[in-house]
């Protein structure tokens, strides 16, 4: 057989893997191929092969195949054999292993080996693994090691009498003479671990701990002379000597072990508290660890300086550019750790040049880094953007480079910031307008681009834009568009809805394209997708039936608050977003009250008498009843969305009746609960089940209330669950918060959510629920119709 490849061979080897699924398929080839030596008996390489077997064990690796070799190894006569022989004994073995009684023999060998390295590795192997038997059965021979004169020796001995003490506490008046006399030593190796093992039996035995009492003024002379006097050559760690009494501002930085007492010495700094000046200096060594070509060494560098960035930022904020220069480094876990501290470094005196190196990193990176790095992007955006115009072009930016990674938030929180942002309406549609000629890889920029289109699509063809040099597109120009999003592969149905929402928009802003409008709306109406289909059908119902309100539902939306709250007499409400809490009696309004269109729009569901619904929404700040159109389309969600606007002169004035259920909370809901109502189901699809069940209160017969109970027959639990309820305007209706939000599997649980229905003309309930929720990694949606309601609910 070949010589199998060296350990330094095999860690280039791996760290040159790009994926996860990469380096484990190098590992699986490594493992056969060693175990195929193992089986061998090939004594030749098998200090190499369990050498490589303990880096992969390291990596996380299975590697307990290797466990026999290990004891091989340290039965051979080579020390090279027995020092990785013992290093893998103390990583692949515990107490639990059924060869302790070979490792006994075999440490009690070693520890009377004629060299004191062999004697050193059964020190530390047994300080770190034994078991209880094992510590009572050799506790003699290190004993006998901690009087040798061999100061090598004896501070191993120490530190493995602390692990006996610790596994065997009957033990410790054996190593009590011993642990006196250490602490008369020179040594400083020796006195260091010493003192450990003192401070061991202290913490253990209250006895211990006043026999050493009267040694305090010993002790303090030791602190004394270490403080006072110099280094001892004696103890030597890889070439730095006494590495405890080492200061930062002079330890040799070429080794390894100096860069190892470095990072303790920041450790320290940070730990205690220190004064600025010293925390100054520990950030200071981190900055110069981050230009080391050792990767560990900068990897611990970024971490630590993420952990302190927040206590000293202006003193992180110097190495900065070292930082950001990390962005760019081959090794993942750098790169991943250098984004966090970037982001984490963002201010308003930074925020350009920062984001300019954020958004290349971006445009460059690892796909699994875009969605953190937009995420980010985002954030620090919001909160330090030095202007509307450069927040809206990063916003833009970001989703041209990776629109496919942002979170499912970005596209409303755009959209809001370009509504309220009057001044740079022309300036941004004809931006995104630009943005996706012939490219609809980009859904979340296609949608935000089709929505300003739509909203105003009147600014893009006048070529009002005064940021830019405007640019001349038609009206017709402007529809292809749209319909080539509508007929794309790349967009989803989520986009369609968004384009077919705004060619219905551009029937009031355009002029001259209107019957074209009408025709494209008019072929959806048929479309294989329900969610496009009910638009169009709908979008069709305005343009027949209720042309005359039209202009009035599809005029520009309001400038958009950033926080709102569901009204208590929502006509459409999400689960979870309205206060579970009694409602407050409110009088009704004084004077009279101008009514909206939007009272008629609720006769889509199919109601055809003119008796207005009770506003749903405060009316004291005049907004678009487009909105409303919007909700109960499904296009977007209700939370945030403006009022209904006034109507025009020509609508008769009629006084605003109370809300719903109003002065029921003064009194109890249900003094007297009329029951007998049967239940129904109102959905079955799917594995979900919604059933209705119905109580009346006799004190108050117009007012019925539902509870629903969803509950899930499938294997899997259904997550995010949202109940949504539409009803005809001559209803009103609340719905309260629900019970939780996921549907669990095998029908071991359910939902429970209380609708309350106000219905004063007593007249046939009819309902639309919009049911979202997860199942199996897929987002589900679907809409029914509820129209079997028992005469007993409603009558």
């Amino acid at each position: 057989m070949p010589a199998p490849i060296r350990l330094r061979e095999l860690i280039r080897t791996i760290r040159t893997a790009r994926t996860q699924a990469e380096e484990r398929e190098m590992i699986q080839k490594e493992c056969a191929a060693i175990r195929s030596s193992f089986r061998e008996e090939d004594n030749t390489y098998r200090c190499r092969n369990v050498a490589k077997l303990l880096y992969m064990h390291m990596l996380g690796y299975p590697a307990h195949f290797g466990q026999l070799e290990c004891l091989k190894l340290i039965a051979s006569q080579k020390f090279t054999d027995k020092r990785i022989g013992y290093l893998g004994a103390m990583l692949l073995l515990d107490e639990r292993q059924d060869v302790h009684l070979l490792m006994t023999n075999c440490i009690k060998n070693d520890l009377n080996h004629s060299t004191q390295y062999v004697q050193g590795l059964a020190l530390c192997t047994l300080g770190c693994m034994g078991s209880s038997e094992m510590c009572r059965d050799l506790a003699g021979e290190v004993e006998k090691l901690l009087k040798t004169s061999n100061s090598y020796l004896r501070k191993k001995a120490a530190l493995c009498a602390v692990h006996v003490i610790r596994k065997v506490p009957e033990l410790m008046e054996m190593f009590l003479p011993a642990t006196k006399n250490l602490l008369n030593e020179k040594n400083h190796g020796v006195l260091h671990t010493s003192v450990v093992l003192l401070t061991e039996m202290c913490e253990r035995s209250p006895d211990m701990l006043a026999h050493f009492r009267k040694l305090v003024p010993q002790l303090v002379r030791i602190l004394k002379n270490l403080i006072m006097s110099g280094y001892s050559p004696e103890h030597d760690v890889s070439g730095i000597s006494d590495p405890f009494l080492q200061v930062a501002t002079n330890t040799e930085t070429s080794k390894n072990v100096g860069n190892a007492i470095l990072y303790e010495t920041v450790l320290t700094i940070m730990d205690i508290k220190s004064e600025s000046g010293l925390r100054v200096l520990a950030i200071n060594i981190l900055g110069r660890f981050l230009l080391n070509n050792d990767k560990n060494i900068r990897y611990v560098a970024l971490t630590s300086l993420l952990k302190t960035v927040q206590t000293d930022h202006n003193a992180v904020q110097r190495h900065r550019s070292t930082i950001v220069d990390c962005l760019k480094d081959l090794d993942v876990s750098i790169k991943r750790r250098a984004m966090e501290l970037s982001f984490a470094l963002v201010n308003g005196n930074n925020i350009r040049g920062m984001m300019k190196e954020l958004l290349y990193f971006l445009d460059s990176c690892e796909p699994e880094f875009k969605a953190d790095c937009a995420s980010g992007i985002f954030l620090a955006a919001e909160k330090y953007a030095p202007s509307k115009r450069w927040h809206i072009d990063t916003i833009m930016r970001v989703l041209t480079t990776a629109g496919s990674y942002v979170r499912d938030d970005a596209v409303p929180n755009l959209i809001q910031l370009i509504t309220n942002s009057v001044e740079m309406h022309a300036y941004t549609v004809q931006r995104l307008y630009k943005a996706i000629l012939g490219d609809y890889s980009q859904q979340p920029l296609v949608q935000v681009a089709a929505w300003c289109i739509g909203e105003y699509g009147d600014l893009l063809v006048s070529g009002q834009c005064e940021e830019e040099e405007p640019i001349q597109v038609t009206e017709d120009e402007v529809l292809d568009i749209l319909e080539s999003v509508l007929i794309s592969n790349m967009s989803t149905s989520v986009t369609r809805g968004y384009a077919l929402t705004a060619i219905m928009k551009l029937s009031t802003r355009f002029t001259c394209t209107v019957n074209r409008i009408k025709k494209v709306v008019s072929i959806y109406g048929s479309s294989i997708d329900v969610e496009l289909q009910q638009r169009a059908v709908e979008y069709n119902a305005l343009f027949k039936k209720y042309d005359h309100m039209r202009s009035a539902l599809l005029e520009r939306m309001p400038v958009m608050e950033k926080v709102t709250t569901n009204g208590p007499t929502e006509i459409v409400q999400t689960n979870g977003e309205t206060d579970p809490t009694p409602l407050e009696t409110k009088p009704p309004p004084s004077g009279p009250q101008p009514t909206s269109q939007a009272n008629d729009l609720l006769d889509l569901l199919g109601g055809n008498d003119i008796t207005p619904v009770i506003p749903t929404a405060p009316t004291s700040k005049p907004a678009s009843a487009g909105g409303e159109l919007l909700d109960l389309l499904g296009d977007i969600n209700l939370t945030g969305a403006p009022a209904a606007a006034p109507a025009p002169a020509s609508v008769p004035q009629i006084s605003q009746p109370p809300f719903l259920l109003d002065g029921l909370s003064s009194q109890p809901l249900f003094n007297d609960i009329a029951t007998g109502i049967p239940s129904i189901t109102a959905y079955s699809k799917n594995g979900l089940k919604i059933e209705f069940t119905f109580e009346r209160s006799n004190t108050n017969p117009s007012v019925t209330v539902i509870t629903i109970q969803a509950s899930n027959s499938t294997e899997l639990d259904m997550t995010d669950f949202v109940f949504q309820a539409a009803v005809p305007k001559t209803f009103q209706l609340q719905l309260l918060s629900p019970s939780s939000s996921i549907v669990p599997a095998f029908n071991t649980g359910t939902i429970t959510q209380v609708i309350k229905v106000l219905n004063p003309q007593k007249q046939q309930l009819r309902m639309r629920i919009k049911l979202t929720y997860n199942h199996k990694g897929s987002a589900m949606q679907d809409l029914a119709e509820v129209n079997n309601f028992p005469p007993q609910s409603w009558q």
